[in-house]
């Protein structure tokens, strides 16, 4: 995936860089991102509902239920889950479970 994140790095580059999968495509992470930080260091959305409507994590702690993912075809909370090596993630709400 090519960089265009609505995050950017500022800190952690002595952590290993770890690839995994973002909605079929590679891409590149820290050891000891969060999912939701991941995503946006690559992109500008969390994901996209049904209405076309973009979403991103609002609280950043767990509560608001809006960054809900799959990972490894589970649903997880993309604010609270740390990503794993090899992980595949997938972003779009119908495929995520909601």
């Amino acid at each position: 995936m090519t960089p265009g994140g609505q995050w950017v790095r500022l800190g952690a580059a002595q952590r290993s860089d770890i690839e995994f999968s973002l909605d079929g495509e590679p891409a590149k992470a820290r050891l000891g991102d969060t999912l939701l930080t991941a995503i946006l260091l690559v992109r500008s959305r969390l994901s996209m509902t049904r209405s076309t409507d973009p979403h991103a994590g609002f609280c950043l702690m767990g509560a608001c239920q809006e960054c809900w993912v799959s990972a490894d075809e589970r649903p997880v909370r993309a604010c609270s889950t740390l990503l794993a090596p090899g992980m595949r993630v997938v972003t779009r709400r119908h495929a995520a479970g909601d």
